[in-house]
Formats: structure tokens, C-alpha cells, sequence
């Protein structure tokens, strides 16, 4: 999915395509407008929820160490169900870095000295846990055979790939 530009730029880009049109608001009109797109009463409802004016963030994107090709894609793709976006190469006999996501989850793989530590650990939020992990069951990889585990902030799914990183997948108690 496609993160939407900043609501101020949204009003200032109604703006001018209205003036196109020789059609005048004002701008607190076009910012009310993007608020409505946005499924809230009015501008001061919705930068109140944008919080800290111009900084937001929109994604996180964990990057993971991978020192095989053939390992990482029979893990992230085969094993987890990931689809491959993307992947880079500078040349030539260069490292891969590519990204890989599934339902909203994006990760980066790298093969590149010095982007990410091997052993690191993702913690990741989810609905459906115990649904991934039966999936994941199903596919019966012969090098990892997760379970859930019912802690008290939720229930936790952990996974560890080739290279000794681990996403911990879990879902919130209500």
C-alpha cells in the first residue's frame, strides 16, 4: 500500500487543481476537505491525530543479514509465505539486497559486509497468529517448527532464519 502524502500537501495539491478549473477556496476549505478524506470532522481533529506537525513516520523496515541466497529465498519466500518486491546489485558478482512483504510486514535482506548484524531479533505485531503458525506447520520445513507461546503481553510466535536472526510474531491480548 501506498502511504498518502502529508494532509497539508493534499490540500495545497485540491487547491490548485480546483484553480484549474477556476474554481477559488480557501485553504482552511481545502484542509477541512482532506480531514473528511481522512474520516474526521475537520482540520484541528485531524492535526490533532498527526501529532508532532511535519514528522511522521510511515514505515519500519527492519534490515536482516543473509549470507546465502539460496537459504534466505526457501526461507522468506518458500518457508514464510513472503513474496519478493524487489532485489539490487551494484554489478556483477555484488552482493544481493532485496526486499521481501507479506500482508503490510516489509523486510529488507541484505548479503552486503556492515548493513545488519546476524542474530539480531524483529519483533513484529500481528492479528492471526496462531492461523501463521498452523500454516507454517503445514509446509513442515524441516529447520524450523514454530510454536505460539501465551505470554502475558500476548501470544508469541518466534522464527529463526539461516543467518540466527528471529522475528518474534505476536499478536496482543485484548
Amino acid at each position: 500500500m501506498r502511504p498518502l502524502p502529508d494532509p497539508k500537501t493534499m490540500a495545497k495539491a485540491l487547491r490548485t487543481a480546483l484553480q484549474k478549473r477556476e474554481i477559488d477556496i480557501p485553504h482552511s476549505l481545502a484542509l477541512d476537505v482532506v480531514a473528511a478524506q481522512h474520516g474526521v470532522e475537520n482540520w484541528n481533529v485531524l492535526a490533532a491525530m498527526i501529532g508532532d506537525g511535519d514528522i511522521r513516520f510511515s514505515q519500519t523496515c527492519p534490515i536482516l543479514r543473509i549470507f546465502d541466497e539460496a537459504l534466505a529465498r526457501e526461507f522468506y519466500l518458500g518457508f514464510l509465505g513472503f513474496q519478493l518486491d524487489w532485489e539490487h546489485r551494484f554489478g556483477d558478482n555484488f552482493p544481493l539486497y532485496a526486499q521481501v512483504s507479506r500482508a503490510g510486514l516489509v523486510l529488507h535482506l541484505s548479503g552486503h559486509h556492515g548493513d545488519a548484524t546476524p542474530g539480531s531479533t524483529v519483533f513484529v505485531r500481528m492479528h492471526g497468529v496462531r492461523a501463521y503458525q498452523q500454516e507454517l506447520a503445514r509446509r513442515n520445513y524441516k529447520h524450523n517448527k514454530p510454536g505460539v507461546e501465551d505470554a502475558p503481553w500476548g501470544l508469541v510466535m518466534t522464527v529463526t532464519d539461516p543467518f540466527s536472526n528471529r522475528i518474534r510474531f505476536c499478536e496482543d491480548k485484548a
